[in-house]
């Protein structure tokens, strides 16, 4: 029997981005959620957080709204920096993937947190994850992951100083990325990247679909 998983950002895109890569792996994984902004409601076996533009790093502990605890939980996220892994594992989180790694690699990660192993990244991946599994708004447009983060960390007010903080990146590094965006959708100014970003899936959505896999393996104790 396959392992069950929900997975949870605010953006329907990046959740059937991610649904379509784990697609091929059925066999092994299902998806039985795709949650945008709303809690699980359904017995999982992990839960796959994906932290597309969350601003604080990552959403609250999407198992507690749903009651259901006895799921693991495996934040997959394009911050790399060893304090912002750390500071995840830290708290009731059993595994931590970078977007870098390839979709086997993320199966075979989410199959040893269901085993008990706590998923830690032996490396820090020192590159922009262009490679970035799934989809995700503006990718279309030619926008890479990271260029992408920071457009959607824009969007919701952040400065360039509080996105540096965020994504542990130098504050230079954050102005390459926005450059390299705002040329790429045409745009000059803040508030026109707003904008055109509203109007082309930056805007976190509400949209709560429950699949019909393989039969769960357990019950909430």
């Amino acid at each position: 029997m396959p392992l069950t998983i929900a997975v949870v950002n605010d953006y329907p895109l990046v959740v059937a981005g991610l649904r379509a890569v784990l697609e091929p792996y059925e066999a092994r994984v299902l998806v039985a959620e795709l949650d945008v902004n709303t809690p699980v409601v359904t017995p999982v076996d992990v839960v796959l957080q994906d932290t597309f533009g969350n601003a604080d790093g990552r959403s609250p502990d999407p198992r507690r709204a749903m009651g259901w605890t006895d799921a693991k939980l495996v934040v997959f996220s394009w911050d790399t920096h060893a304090d912002q892994v750390r500071k995840a594992m830290a708290g009731d989180v059993d595994g931590y993937v970078f977007k870098s790694v390839t979709a086997a690699e993320l199966v075979e990660a989410v199959e040893q947190v269901h085993r008990g192993v706590r998923v830690v990244p032996v490396a820090i991946a020192p590159t922009d994850e262009t490679a970035a599994l799934g989809r995700w708004p503006g990718d279309e447009h030619g926008l890479s992951g990271r260029e992408s983060e920071v457009v959607a960390l824009i969007c919701q007010g952040l400065s360039n100083q509080q996105i540096s903080e965020r994504a542990y990146l130098g504050i230079n590094t954050i102005k390459t990325y926005i450059r390299s965006a705002y040329r790429k959708i045409g745009v000059t100014t803040r508030p026109q990247a707003v904008i055109w970003a509203m109007s082309h899936g930056f805007e976190p959505g509400r949209e709560h679909r429950v699949l019909d896999p393989a039969p769960t393996r357990h019950q909430p104790s």
